[in-house]
């Protein structure tokens, strides 16, 4: 087991430790880095992150994270309100963001149904997404989930909840590998594979 000349330093170490992909010597690292820093510096970096803790928000109508009730996604008027693109979390929002091909809303769910995790429908987004669209002014849902069992299962159960209402659903085209997540695939592919989307049928 590693031994630290401080206890503070094996405490830093050790909270670093707890993010994912961080191991005890990049953790160690970073720490190392944070003493060589202006103490200003060091004191923007605990702030950021307590003021991220604090005070971030959820947008109350797509759940994308926000600094305001209402995202300036949701709240942009020059946006395509008539199209929702059903997404895993806040990374795929950002990644589908990037390839500048898409310009309608979001829905995040916050997960993928799993039942191996434990996760139903219950602790997802999915009832808010089928009110939203049960309020009408959705002409179009894409579903834009990994091409996993997981997203695969997710998909299909959306369609079915969906099914009672007159708005079309498709998904994004399977450019993407069977197996990947979208935060993983490059801007082209992902921006093509919003693009050529193709219908799904609800029957």
């Amino acid at each position: 087991m590693q031994q630290y000349p401080s206890a503070l330093l094996q405490r830093a170490v050790d909270e670093f430790s707890r993010l994912p992909g961080i191991g005890s010597k990049t953790a160690l690292r970073l720490v190392l880095n944070l003493l060589k820093q202006p103490e200003e510096s060091v004191e923007h970096f605990t702030s950021a992150i307590s003021h991220l803790r604090k005070d971030i928000k959820y947008c109350s109508v797509c759940h994308n994270i926000s600094d305001t009730d209402v995202c300036s996604i949701c709240s942009d008027s020059h946006r395509n309100h008539g199209l929702v693109c059903v997404v895993e979390n806040v990374q795929d929002v950002m990644a589908i963001e990037n390839t500048q091909q898409y310009d309608g809303l979001y829905h995040v769910l916050g997960g993928l149904i799993s039942p191996m995790e434990g996760i139903g429908p219950g602790d997802l987004q999915i009832a808010s997404l089928v009110e939203r669209v049960a309020k009408g002014g959705i002409r179009e849902v894409i579903l834009a989930l990994s091409s996993t069992m997981e997203g695969d299962t997710t998909s299909f159960y959306i369609s079915r909840q969906l099914k009672p209402y007159p708005v079309k659903l498709s998904v994004i085209s399977r450019g993407i590998s069977v197996g990947n997540e979208l935060e993983y695939t490059d801007e082209v592919t992902l921006g093509r594979s919003i693009v050529s989307r193709t219908p799904l049928d609800k029957s």
